[in-house]
């Protein structure tokens, strides 16, 4: 399988994860946000696989800037603007390889928490997807560095990005609207975090990790 193909497999992995999901979502986004958070994603996603359906690109860089556009243009809240900025600077990390290496993959989490951070102007601590994202990153690199597989620096940074998540829960949100609630959004698993953590734990699981 190409890495073209593979991208687009991962793709759908983690749309299916978000379908699986997309309640257990909304209900953690009910309890300090606005409750929308896994039905946006569901939505966003239905419409990344039903433009990759209709004109498939052809390269893994281009899978991930077409999803990147679709789910800026296609989900509301925070989001779509933070999850579009991270396949769109992901998307830019793989530019031009036909072939992605477990060292692409810890590059392009790393470009990916980057354009995060630069939009939502969140760092760890905050209660934002950036819990998850930020020790996904340090873990990929990690594994990669020791020569693990694509497939090994995936789940290394869903298993961190799982651990990051559970550790928002006692966490006061300093940004979104979950901030609106100071000391009362502590007690709580931060959405943004925990769908990180599933759609990189998709993403791991469709190369086998």
């Amino acid at each position: 399988m190409s890495a073209t193909e593979k991208t687009i497999e991962m793709i759908r992995a983690m749309a299916a994860t978000v379908e699986e999901n997309h309640r257990e979502l909304t209900k953690l986004d009910s309890a300090i946000g606005d409750g929308d958070h896994g039905t946006n994603l569901r939505r966003g996603f239905e419409a990344v696989l039903e433009k990759l359906g209709d004109s498939p690109p052809n390269s893994p860089a281009d899978i991930l800037k077409s999803s990147a556009m679709t789910l800026i243009n296609k989900v509301g809240g925070a989001a779509g603007p933070l999850y579009g900025t991270a396949f769109l600077w992901a998307s830019s990390a793989v530019a031009g390889k036909e072939d992605i290496t477990a060292s692409d993959i810890a590059e392009a989490l790393e470009a990916a928490l980057g354009g995060v951070k630069k939009r939502g102007k969140a760092e760890p601590g905050d209660k934002t997807m950036v819990d998850a994202l930020e020790p996904a990153v340090a873990a990929a690199k990690e594994a990669a560095s020791s020569g693990g597989s694509s497939a090994d620096v995936l789940r290394a940074a869903a298993d961190a990005a799982s651990e990051g998540a559970q550790a928002t829960i006692p966490l006061t949100a300093k940004r979104g609207r979950a901030s609106y609630l100071g000391p009362r959004s502590a007690g709580h698993k931060d959405p943004g975090a925990t769908s990180t953590a599933l759609l990189l734990d998709a993403a791991a699981g469709s190369l086998g990790g």
